[in-house]
């Protein structure tokens, strides 16, 4: 059994995939906030609570400029093709974080 790196104090979807570390997949958060269809999406938690680490996800899946199917492979959302096939890197993104 491999042991997995915990991800203390890394926001950055990317570098959580990519380097192996402990991850919960909350992908399916994506679906839920795509199929909302609101003009307006306020995520409140309290600190800590990985509001920057689900920004950098749902930025990472519809960025425009990326390749990002690899990143989500074997997660949650990877299983609604039809929706991987409609909105991954489909979009411009602009992200922008206030945590520093």
């Amino acid at each position: 059994m491999e042991i997995l790196k915990l991800p203390v104090g890394i926001e950055n979807f990317e570098d959580i995939r990519r380097s192996g570390f402990y991850y919960i997949d909350k992908t399916m958060l994506i679906e839920q906030t795509l199929n909302n269809w609101s003009k307006v999406t306020l995520f409140t938690r309290p600190r800590r609570f990985g509001k920057t680490l689900g920004m950098s996800t749902l930025a990472n899946f519809l960025d425009i400029r990326k390749d990002s199917k690899q990143l989500f492979e074997g997660l949650a959302i990877s299983k609604n093709t039809e929706l991987c096939k409609k909105w991954m890197n489909q979009c411009p993104v602009v992200f922008f974080s206030f945590k520093d």
